[in-house]
């Protein structure tokens, strides 16, 4: 007999679960090998282990679709158990602040969600408009709601392209703001702008600086670097040994956009040389295939990129 544990926080547990846990008895009937006990914010399966993966698949893609339409009964949850994952549910990402399914678009999209799930460490690498960032934060998002992590830790390198940082107006914090605004479009996408902002006050999603990482064990935590072309070589090792257990870590960047001074290396194209061929680490590489900007962006990288 084996056990699985999923977490229910955040979640309206009455509604969830059914009035005296109708909804669970429902999926228990339906798989007779398997006990499903409800504790507190915490459900407990118990049983045969063929049964016990195909009831947590259901009882995921139940919470999926009560994130999105706020309501369970019993119709929905006999029809997740007919159906299992919908194709519309194993397609997505996640659903968005406005209920708008998010997927990968592309192969290699496609490669990211994938190698993702195999890797704890995985490297994302191409030019801009192909996504990277924009999936690699829904993947975030989707550990955070299904409670497979704790927080979501978002970074950049605080480099300038071709502006002085000293100039801009406002403290410390107003001058680093705009290099993290694309972070936060990503994330008013697929969090409702009230959420968002308590689950940034409680530190469930931190977005910060690199620099703010040093000395830190990152446990229980998806962990974005983006921009990581603009780190050095002693930055990204830095960066790269904080994970900690349990976590998942992607690294973004573009090498073909470095802003760092002519004397310094990037730490981005230097772990591209070093840690291919590693059990646990992935890369992957987007090109103007995947830009779904303007069509000209597309032709313009072709043209910059055959040059």
């Amino acid at each position: 007999m084996v056990e699985k544990i999923i977490n229910l926080e955040d979640i309206e547990l009455v509604g969830f679960l059914g009035i005296k846990n109708k909804n669970i008895q429902e999926i228990e009937t339906a798989f007779p090998k398997i006990k499903i006990v409800s504790r507190g914010n915490k459900i407990s399966i118990k049983g045969n282990k063929n049964q016990l993966i195909e009831v947590e698949k259901i009882i995921r893609s139940l919470m999926i679709h009560f994130d999105k339409f706020g309501k369970i009964n019993k119709k929905i949850v006999l029809s997740h158990i007919q159906n299992g994952f919908s194709n519309e549910e194993s397609e997505s990402i996640v659903y968005g602040s406005s209920g708008k399914k998010i997927i990968a678009k592309t192969s290699n999209q496609k490669k990211i969600v994938d190698l993702h799930f195999k890797n704890d460490l995985l490297f994302v690498i191409g030019p801009a408009g192909t996504g990277k960032t924009y999936i690699s934060v829904a993947l975030g998002v989707k550990a955070l709601k299904e409670k497979k992590v704790k927080k979501i830790i978002i970074t950049r390198p605080v480099v300038e392209a071709g502006e002085n940082l000293g100039f801009l107006p406002g403290d410390l914090q107003d001058k680093i703001d705009p290099y993290l605004k694309p972070i936060y479009d990503a994330l008013e996408d697929m969090i409702p702008i009230q959420k968002m902002k308590k689950l940034i006050e409680n530190k469930t999603i931190e977005i910060a600086p690199l620099a703010y990482m040093r000395g830190r064990t990152l446990k229980n935590a998806f962990i974005l670097l983006d921009e990581a072309q603009n780190t050095t070589q002693s930055q990204l090792k830095m960066f790269l040994t904080r994970l900690g257990k349990n976590s998942k870590m992607i690294v973004t960047g573009d090498i073909s956009q470095i802003d760092l001074r002519k004397n310094q290396s990037s730490g981005l194209v230097d772990a591209q040389n070093k840690l291919n061929n590693i059990n646990g680490i992935g890369f992957t590489h987007l090109d103007s295939f995947d830009v779904l900007r303007h069509s000209l962006v597309k032709k313009i990288l072709d043209k910059y990129q055959s040059s």
